[in-house]
């Protein structure tokens, strides 16, 4: 177990960003607290932990990657619930934008505790105010197959991008996928930082996408991705591959990974829309919400390969995993993102559904 320590909104010793996204997410636990419930006048439990690294931040910008505080927060939640327990569902508010100077401090409410679900409530806070607000929902495996669909598989309905590429071979997900920004990059003007967590791969749609049919029809614009984990999924240097390996297949790393796949699903996925729409310039762009089901469990969330030789520096052979992103609609200066998340053997693992503000030009007065 993490140390115990006081909470305190001193900054703590100089945040680093670690490449693996076992470290990216490590925690310290603080103390816990107990608040008043006013409708029952009696306590509810209250653990808190604190960030021990520094969120990534998307270009050359001041502000904290999305994806950090959201995934964090999930990660933060399944160290206050019982073994067996996974996170299946998310929904998180984003308040202000985050700080890269300052660690996040975690609130975790204990809502409800059942025998199948149970709830939790987040705040994360930054200088003490309230950067983002979630509830997470846990259950258990009822290890019951009696019914199960899911869309034709990503891997069958873009088998002829997809086919005969290597995920390795794909370019690297840009910082901030704009032509602006790739051009920059290109042209020696802009230098690009190092995606921690996890490695993403971002493939060539163009020649899909240009179409005329898809170019009248922004819904059917399509963007794939492809990730996989970066480093070991335990951050403790002291244990070996093979006891990974045990802790693995015990199910002991899931809510890591389900992590890991809500962290990825956020990677560029606003930059989509005005893509689709043909917009090259905008004047804001921010997520307000987020939601993210994790529809199956067990090994279809996991992110190592324990079959196949290793060829990773880390000993480890990583799954490849697609993120299929599109835009359903967009109207009075928002725009909703949507993805499905897909398994290497074409399991639907996740969908994600995000509301984001879209401004082409600035108001004259504070804008959120």
């Amino acid at each position: 177990m993490s140390p115990v320590r006081e909470q305190s909104d001193q900054d703590p010793d100089e945040l680093t960003s670690p490449s693996s996204f076992a470290q990216l997410m490590a925690l310290e636990r603080l103390e816990d607290t107990e608040v008043l419930n006013a409708s029952t006048l009696g306590p509810e439990k209250v653990e808190r932990f604190r960030s021990l690294a520094a969120p990534y931040p998307p270009g050359q910008g001041t502000r904290s990657f999305g994806g950090h505080v959201y995934a964090q927060s999930a990660y933060a939640a399944s160290k206050t619930v019982g073994k067996g327990f996974v996170v299946h569902d998310m929904t998180g508010t984003f308040i202000l934008p985050g700080r890269l100077d300052v660690p996040y401090f975690y609130a975790v409410r204990h809502v409800r505790d059942g025998f199948m679900y149970c709830t939790r409530a987040v705040d994360a806070r930054q200088d003490g105010r309230i950067m983002f607000s979630c509830l997470c929902s846990f259950k258990r495996d009822e290890k019951q197959r009696i019914f199960r669909h899911q869309p034709s598989p990503v891997q069958e309905r873009y088998q002829s991008v997809l086919a005969g590429k290597r995920p390795e071979d794909q370019a690297v997900s840009p910082s901030i996928d704009a032509d602006w920004w790739i051009d920059g990059v290109r042209e020696g003007n802009i230098s690009e930082r190092e995606f921690p967590g996890l490695d993403v791969r971002k493939i060539d749609m163009k020649d899909y996408n240009k179409t005329k049919a898809i170019q009248e029809r922004p819904e059917k614009y399509r963007q794939l991705t492809q990730y996989r984990l970066k480093g070991l999924p335990d951050a403790d240097p002291s244990v070996t591959i093979s006891q990974m390996k045990e802790m693995d297949q015990a199910g002991d790393y899931d809510n890591l990974y389900a992590c890991a796949h809500m962290y990825s699903s956020d990677k560029n996925s606003l930059l989509l829309i005005p893509r689709s729409l043909g917009i090259k310039h905008w004047a804001e762009m921010a997520s307000l919400t987020l939601t993210v089901i994790v529809h199956q469990h067990g090994e279809a969330l996991r992110m190592v390969d324990w079959d196949t030789s290793p060829t990773e520096d880390s000993g480890l052979a990583l799954k490849w995993f697609i993120q299929e992103g599109w835009t359903p609609q967009s109207a009075e200066n928002r725009a909703v993102h949507e993805s499905y998340l897909w398994s290497p053997d074409g399991t639907l693992i996740a969908t994600s559904l995000q509301d984001s503000l879209l401004r082409l030009r600035k108001l004259g007065r504070e804008n959120l």
